[in-house]
C-alpha cells in the first residue's frame, strides 16, 4: 500500500545541507497499522508529509497504492491525497465558523462538486461522524462548542469522508489528556481492524503500541523496527 525506496530528503541552509531523511526503505502493507516514533527532529513528520504527498523526496521513490508519486504534477498529487489518504492532525485543523457536520462535508464538496446532492452529502457526513463515534446531537456544534476529544473525532470523521484506504495521523493525541487520547487511539485501531491502513507519528510509546509495528527513527534514519503481536 505504501512503499518508500531509498528516500532521502535534504534542505539547504546557506552553504550547509541538512538531511531530514537518509536513505529510507519502508514497506507498509494494506491493512497494517504502523507507528513511526522518534525524538523531535528525527524526521517523523517529514516522512509522514512525503507519504501523504504533501512533500516530495530529494532522492528515492514513493509509491502509494502502487502509484509512483515522484513524477506526478500538482493535480496528480491532489488526486492522490483526495482519493487515497485521510489526514488527522494534532491541532484538529477544523474550520471554526463551520459546524462539525459542515467540516466533515468539505472533502465531499471538493471531490464531488455538483455530482452529489446536498442530502446525499449530509447523509454521508453523518455516517462518518457515527463511524468516529461522535453523537449526532453534536453535529451542529461549532468546534469551540466541542471538547478536544470531540474535535478530534470530527477530524477523524472528516478524514473518512471520501472513504480513503489510508489514514495518516500526526501526533493525534498530542493536544489531548491521556484518557481521551487512549479513546482516540482505540478508535483508530477499530478503523484499522475494519480495513484501513493506518500510519501514526508519535513520540509516546503508549500511543505507538496500538500499532502492529513500530518504526523507530533517529537523525533521519530508521534505527530499528519492532513487531507487536499479530502473526
Amino acid at each position: 500500500m505504501i512503499k518508500l525506496k531509498n528516500v532521502t530528503k535534504t534542505y539547504k541552509m546557506g552553504e550547509e545541507i541538512i538531511y531530514a531523511l537518509k536513505n529510507i526503505n519502508l514497506n507498509i502493507k494494506e491493512g497494517e497499522f504502523v507507528s513511526i516514533m522518534g525524538p523531535s527532529g528525527s524526521g517523523k513528520s517529514t516522512m509522514l508529509n512525503i507519504i501523504g504527498c504533501l512533500d516530495k523526496p530529494t532522492e528515492g521513490e514513493v509509491y502509494i497504492d502502487n502509484i509512483k508519486t515522484n513524477d506526478l504534477d500538482d493535480d496528480g498529487l491532489t488526486k492522490i491525497r483526495r482519493d487515497k489518504i485521510g489526514f488527522v492532525f494534532q491541532q484538529f485543523n477544523l474550520i471554526p465558523i463551520l459546524t462539525a457536520l459542515e467540516n466533515v462535508e468539505l472533502p465531499l464538496i471538493f471531490k464531488y462538486r455538483n455530482s452529489m446532492s446536498e442530502e446525499e452529502r449530509r447523509k454521508r457526513a453523518l455516517k462518518c461522524l457515527k463511524m468516529a463515534e461522535l453523537e449526532e446531537k453534536f453535529a451542529n456544534h461549532k468546534p469551540n462548542q466541542l471538547s478536544g476529544g470531540q474535535q478530534q473525532r470530527v477530524a477523524i470523521a472528516r478524514a473518512l469522508a471520501n472513504n480513503p484506504p489510508i489514514i495518516l495521523a500526526d501526533e493525534p493525541t498530542g493536544a489531548l489528556d491521556s484518557k481521551t487520547g487512549e479513546k482516540i487511539m482505540q478508535l483508530l485501531k477499530k478503523l484499522n481492524e475494519e480495513g484501513k491502513t493506518v500510519v501514526v507519528v508519535t513520540h509516546d510509546i503508549n500511543v505507538a503500541r496500538f500499532g502492529d509495528r513500530i518504526v523507530y527513527l533517529k537523525d533521519g534514519e530508521i534505527e530499528r523496527e519492532e513487531k507487536l503481536g499479530g502473526d
